[in-house]
């Protein structure tokens, strides 16, 4: 009997599969189509639209960059704001940071959050019950055109820019974002694979550098997202954040207490530094 398959559709003309050795949750919410499923090696898989969003196995490499990259860059960050991030991983490693006090996280889809806590447990592994947490099921571009709050730090954890997370990848989504961010804040974002998704590097550059002093973006190699190195779009108004020594990064990872598997102080320093062509985007 053949195996069953699930085929990626994110690029034109080629795809990546994987085996499905069974399916856990499949359903259409109100948003997207969900579906969870087992594979041998990358151990429990979510997809929505037909587009991989984190396996088990190699999660802890997004979201520890997403997440400790900026905070620790800030080194006083004590409000962070969730945008999407349904599946817990960036809350479990904002949470892990014992001097924020507050975390707010805004996601559009309940029905992803409450599947992962059943099917993905070890990616939040207990932060949804974290007491700094507000959770609100909104959409993310109203929230931060609406809400009164400000933030230290702002991470969008959203999907590819097609359905529902396509709104997230806009002008207006920036514009809110500069108006809750607090004075030397940090925004950052999942980008996409630079070398697959050319465009979407160029155009976030091109919208959020007219809002901030310092619009920029750093990487990392996350197996699962192919296609060569995920960008991580970065602003704020404070330039110095961006080029922090690695001393005085090391200084505040030490003192966080927090042991990572994928992040280092040197990775964070070394992240910022772009390949040619990704720099020659910005400049188009």
């Amino acid at each position: 009997m053949s195996a069953m398959l699930f085929s990626e559709t994110l690029h034109r003309g080629w795809w990546q599969t994987f085996e499905v050795e069974r399916i856990l949750f499949e359903v259409r919410t109100e948003h997207q189509h969900l579906v969870i499923f087992k594979n041998p090696f990358w151990g429990t898989v979510m997809a929505l639209d037909g587009v991989i969003q984190t396996t088990e196995r190699d999660e802890f490499i997004y979201h520890e960059m997403m997440t400790h990259v900026p905070i620790l860059a800030h080194g006083e960050a004590k409000k962070v704001l969730i945008i999407g991030g349904g599946d817990g991983g960036i809350l479990r490693e904002v949470a892990r940071h014992k001097r924020i006090e507050a975390i707010t996280m805004v996601e559009i889809d309940g029905k992803v959050v409450e599947m992962c806590k059943q099917y993905l447990p070890n990616h939040s592994a207990g932060a949804f019950d974290d007491p700094r947490l507000n959770l609100v099921i909104d959409d993310g571009i109203r929230f931060v055109q609406s809400t009164r709050e400000t933030f230290d730090v702002i991470i969008s954890d959203s999907t590819d820019p097609m359905g529902p997370g396509e709104v997230l990848f806009t002008s207006p989504f920036y514009k809110g974002i500069k108006r809750c961010l607090n004075p030397g804040g940090i925004f950052v974002a999942q980008n996409g694979v630079a070398f697959m998704q050319a465009d979407e590097v160029e155009t976030t550059y091109k919208r959020l550098s007219p809002l901030f002093a310092d619009a920029a973006f750093y990487h990392s190699a996350v197996p699962t997202y192919v296609g060569g190195s995920m960008t991580f779009a970065w602003a704020s108004d404070d330039p110095t954040k961006r080029q922090q020594p690695v001393e005085v990064i090391r200084e505040r990872y030490e003192a966080s207490g927090i042991d990572t598997r994928y992040y280092t102080p040197e990775l964070h320093v070394g992240s910022f530094a772009l390949p040619k062509y990704v720099q020659d985007l910005m400049k188009a």
